[in-house]
């Protein structure tokens, strides 16, 4: 057995990668656990569409009937949005996804999982998982962090989700080894934020300067991946002092309701768009997009 057995490439993607042509892989855990149904369907098939707009194949990756699907079609993509269940698969789920044939919706490690099984390199995502809130007692750090230290896929994300320590996400990173690049930028953004607070690693300033750069960084002894910070759109942005008191807010309903682990994220996701009127929302279309763009512009610049 290989892991031929656990892979099944769609047709536009396996001609896009037999061609050499450049693919950008897409989650699907934002259809399923990020967005509300039928925005979550709508936003998939419109990002699918910037990529392609950019000059890419978008790869849009879930696992289901025992195999991860490279590829989907629109009718699968609205079966991730509107099954009553999906379960929302880390790394440390995939055994059993794929043993069992569960359907399930990838997360930012499993999605680079399935990417590098196709041979995709680039990956636009929201935000990057990271290390939570409080970590340092509940040793509560996403399973991103170490997949994007091992597995050689380059991450383009409006930095991490808001909603994490950012500051101790950044250390971690560094601790793996795993470049981290703003795009056009001094700045590490945070999410619905073009500002954290905090100055990025590194910054270039085209697509092509990025490419070159993960490029060399692949060409070195058990490279895994890398970050690509991507600024929200300025005028889609949210100010950090406005959503960091509502993040503070959601976080503290969580613990007071007791919710951990997985269920962590898409609670404060979710009530961050009540908190904000649905603006917050709107912001995470807008960056989601945004990062497809710029994920498809390095993918043609590193030549597929």
């Amino acid at each position: 057995m290989n892991n031929g057995d656990f892979l099944v490439i769609g047709e536009e993607v396996r001609a896009a990668l037999g061609a050499g042509e450049a693919v950008v892989a897409l989650e699907s855990t934002i259809i399923s656990h990020g967005m509300p149904w039928p925005r979550n369907v709508e936003t998939a098939l419109a990002v699918e569409q910037v990529v392609r707009d950019n000059g890419a194949t978008p790869a849009t990756i879930a696992i289901m009937d025992g195999a991860f699907r490279v590829g989907l079609e629109k009718e699968q993509i609205e079966q991730l949005g509107s099954a009553a269940y999906v379960l929302k698969a880390s790394r440390r789920d995939v055994g059993v996804a794929l043993s069992t044939g569960v359907l399930a919706a990838t997360t930012v490690a499993t999605t680079m999982i399935g990417a590098a099984l196709a041979g995709i390199r680039l990956f636009a995502t929201g935000g990057t998982g990271g290390v939570h809130r409080g970590g340092a007692e509940s040793m509560d750090v996403s399973a991103d962090l170490p997949e994007l230290g091992r597995t050689p896929v380059a991450v383009v994300s409006a930095g991490v989700k808001s909603i994490l320590d950012i500051p101790r996400t950044l250390e971690y990173l560094e601790t793996l080894g795993v470049p981290v690049i703003t795009f056009g930028s001094d700045r590490f953004p945070a999410f619905y934020s073009r500002e954290s607070g905090l100055p990025s690693p590194a910054w270039l300033e085209t697509p092509g300067q990025i490419a070159a750069a993960l490029h060399a960084h692949w060409q070195m002894p058990g490279a895994g991946g890398a970050l690509i910070a991507n600024p929200i759109p300025e005028d889609e942005a949210m100010e950090w002092a406005e959503i960091e008191g509502v993040i503070n807010r959601a976080v503290r309903e969580a613990e007071d309701r007791s919710i951990t682990g997985k269920e962590v994220t898409p609670f404060l996701l979710s009530r961050i768009v009540e908190l904000t009127g649905g603006e917050s929302l709107r912001a995470n279309i807008a960056l989601v997009k945004n990062n497809a763009a710029l994920a498809a512009q390095i993918a043609v610049a590193l030549g597929g």
